[in-house]
């Protein structure tokens, strides 16, 4: 047999006690310097950005919002619907700030042109946009009329782009942005019935791809979140049915639909400076659903 080993010895250290002189310590070598307590704290504040939100009006998109608001941003909601971005300002309000509402149709390039200069100009420099406006129609692949694919293109996946584009020449002048789609489990598998919506969100992840790799060397950050079967105002009608509602459930391993709230710690992570070193990746908030 071979030499027999020393005893292990454990020590507790109690509240208030000073560990041995061997313990490691904020100034022991291999220690590095900024090791104190409280060094990461601050890494999910959203304080002094803000942060331009698309689609705002929208139930995902107001719970974001929200999301941010509370974590120091101050918001602007822009929405081709400016009553429902007037909703989700409003509840966006804090103390010492109000949040903005905006109108803006993502398929119209110069609209959203003006709109950027307009809230630069008058709000401050947009560090963070969230593209959150989409809609959905369910058909047989074989009944889309060709305007019917047009409209969810043009609003899931071109005015994405136009949006984008517009904040992102700004953002990539000062070196730093953070740029959040709302892409959907539909990024990734295929579904019946959603062939053109389906494409959209495909289109929102591989886009997020190519321009995290553009402009990650000049400080901006690109990333997306695709939820699973949320419950909000687009859902409804077909979750309504019961039978296909719980068919629906049974794909989610946590065995229950997604909701607005599930989508915020993700949202604020990836626009925050936790995620600085993140980017391309679509983050999926789906219980399970894309694991399975």
């Amino acid at each position: 047999m071979g030499e027999s080993q020393p005893p292990r010895r454990f020590r507790i250290v109690q509240p208030g006690e000073h560990p041995s002189d061997q313990s490691p310590s904020a100034s022991s070598p291999g220690t590095p310097p900024d090791s104190i307590p409280g060094a990461f704290s601050n890494i999910f504040n959203l304080d002094g950005r803000i942060a331009m939100i698309s689609g705002g009006g929208g139930v995902l998109a107001r719970a974001i919002a929200r999301g941010f608001a509370d974590y120091g941003a101050r918001l602007v909601i822009a929405d081709l619907d400016v009553d429902a971005a007037t909703v989700t300002a409003r509840l966006c309000d804090r103390p010492g700030y109000e949040s903005v509402s905006v109108m803006l149709d993502v398929t119209n390039p110069q609209l959203a042109k003006e709109v950027v200069e307009h809230v630069e100009q008058t709000v401050g420099r947009i560090d963070i946009l969230v593209n959150a406006a989409g809609i959905n129609l369910r058909r047989p692949a074989t009944d889309y009329s060709p305007d019917e694919w047009m409209r969810i293109i043009n609003t899931n996946l071109s005015g994405v782009f136009f949006v984008t584009q517009a904040v992102g020449r700004n953002m990539l002048a000062r070196g730093y942005g953070r740029v959040l789609s709302v892409a959907s489990v539909s990024s990734l598998l295929g579904h019946p019935y959603h062939a053109p919506y389906a494409a959209s969100k495909g289109g929102i992840a591989i886009m997020t791809k190519s321009l995290a790799t553009e402009w990650a060397p000049r400080g901006v950050t690109v990333n997306a979140i695709g939820p699973a079967y949320t419950e909000t105002p687009l859902t409804r009608e077909y979750l309504a049915d019961d039978e296909r509602r719980q068919r629906v459930i049974a794909t989610i391993p946590m065995g229950r639909l997604g909701t607005p709230d599930d989508l915020v710690g993700a949202a604020v992570y990836l626009c925050s400076d936790a995620a600085r070193f993140v980017t391309g990746q679509t983050l999926y908030v789906d219980g399970g659903r894309t694991a399975d």
